[in-house]
């Protein structure tokens, strides 16, 4: 059910499935919201839903939906959504803005000051895709909730 106050809505989509929107006027100070908003939804998932959540996916989920909306506050500030669904071991994240001009990764350069949120996100992200709609863009990206047998990040070579 929503929210109207903070335009929030959690609920549960079938067996296993849990669901969260949130709307923002992304300014700098919703980041901080955003982040809080996926942190208490994977906290709910854990412990109303019975969703298994591993430390490093709470704190990798916040970095990246931290850099998400920073993207949005720099290149298209305005109205957006955040789309969470949690099921299977897996979170989608899906982010909606009004920007028209889609994300690129850049040249690794360890030199450079700034503007390497997409690299975080394509390094700790198991899916990434852009999409463009009618108003804006969409980005989606997923990340696996659980960890390896011996506590390493899904997918990671342990080469870390």
């Amino acid at each position: 059910m929503a929210d109207r106050e903070t335009g929030q809505d959690r609920r549960t989509a079938g067996k296993g499935t849990v669901l969260g929107s949130a709307a923002y006027d992304m300014g700098s100070g919703e980041i901080a919201q955003a982040r809080a908003f996926v942190r208490d939804f994977l906290t709910d998932a854990q412990s109303l839903h019975g969703m298994p959540v591993s430390a490093r996916a709470m704190d990798v989920t916040q970095l990246v939906v931290s850099e998400l909306a920073t993207n949005v506050c720099k290149y298209a500030p305005g109205p957006c959504l955040l789309d969470l669904e949690a099921g299977d071991g897996v979170l989608s994240i899906t982010m909606w803005d009004t920007g028209s001009v889609l994300p690129t990764s850049r040249q690794a350069d360890p030199t450079r000051m700034g503007q390497h949120g997409l690299e975080i996100v394509l390094a700790v992200c198991e899916s990434f895709e852009v999409r463009r709609e009618p108003v804006g863009k969409r980005v989606r990206v997923e990340i696996s909730l659980l960890d390896g047998p011996q506590g390493d990040p899904a997918g990671s070579l342990g080469a870390w």
